[in-house]
């Protein structure tokens, strides 16, 4: 098996050849009913809910608002503008700051796509390869104290980790020129015994703020030098665990977020178009 070997996409005939036991397991590794206490807030939206949230903003304002609403309708829109990552992706439970990303704002170029025109399918698993790779070894950094154990992961050397399997769901075909954020999070918070996790995995549009893809990696803990699985060290579980839960409390603070901004902006349409008896204030001459 090969080090954090270039995902393949898992083979969906070769699920159905397995009996049916082994089948049943197999799948079981990628549903997410185990991944924490509730869903996001965002869970029941639609993908382009952030943008329309703006498209709405956009109709209460060509409709007409007075200067407070205004100042309202600007404070929303600043803040979806300066937090829109956390807001998509926090609320869902995925860390967007400097220590937990695994690659922010990459390039996409032109040689990725392909004669379709947009962004060939592979380049999709090999985005969310690199960020596995640096999601790791943001640990070393954070951990100073065992930051050369860290780094043995991406090597041979001893406890390393082993892609065994990845799902990835396409959204819609980016093209060139854009920009990709790709994040990682555990699915299920990790036992002490763990020998292998899932992670989810965010690929994000940075022109069209939204997801472009989504990844679901398996992942295996190896030991190279037994030649077979292992657990993690006692302090990586620690680790792991204690990301877990900044990843809950991101999903609440960011689903709360979301959640007061589509009340904000609902109440901004119940305060202008949407009210009774409203009319459109087309300006005047004397009072344009």
């Amino acid at each position: 098996m090969r080090h954090l070997a270039r995902p393949a996409l898992l083979n969906p005939a070769s699920i159905s050849l397995l009996p049916g036991c082994q089948r049943a397991a197999r799948l079981a590794r990628y549903q997410s009913t185990a991944a924490s206490s509730d869903e996001p807030a965002t869970a029941s939206l639609s993908p382009r809910w952030l943008s329309d949230l703006k498209a709405k903003i956009g109709k209460c304002i060509m409709f007409g608002l007075d200067p407070v609403q205004t100042k309202e309708a600007g404070s929303i829109l600043q803040e979806i503008a300066v937090d829109w990552r956390e807001l998509v992706a926090g609320s869902e439970g995925f860390l967007t700051g400097n220590e937990q990303r695994g690659l922010y704002r990459h390039r996409v170029v032109w040689g990725e796509m392909d004669s379709m025109g947009h962004v060939n399918n592979v380049v999709y698993n090999r985005y969310a390869e690199s960020a596995r790779v640096n999601w790791a070894l943001n640990f070393a950094a954070t951990d100073p104290a065992h930051a050369a154990q860290w780094m043995e992961l991406m090597t041979p050397n001893s406890i390393g980790l082993i892609l065994r399997s990845i799902r990835t769901d396409y959204k819609f075909p980016m093209t060139y020129p854009d920009r990709v954020t790709v994040l990682h999070k555990l699915r299920n918070k990790p036992e002490s015994d763990i020998d292998h996790f899932i992670l989810d995995v965010l690929i994000l549009s940075e022109l069209h703020r939204r997801p472009a893809a989504r990844c679901v990696e398996d992942i295996v803990v190896y030991d190279y030098k037994a030649a077979r699985k292992a657990p993690l060290r006692p302090f990586m579980v620690k680790k792991f665990q204690d990301m877990f839960a900044l990843q809950e409390q991101a999903k609440e603070t960011y689903g709360n977020k979301v959640q007061d901004l589509i009340r904000r902006v609902r109440k901004l349409e119940q305060n202008s178009w949407d009210r009774p008896g409203a009319k459109e204030d087309f300006g005047s001459a004397t009072n344009p």
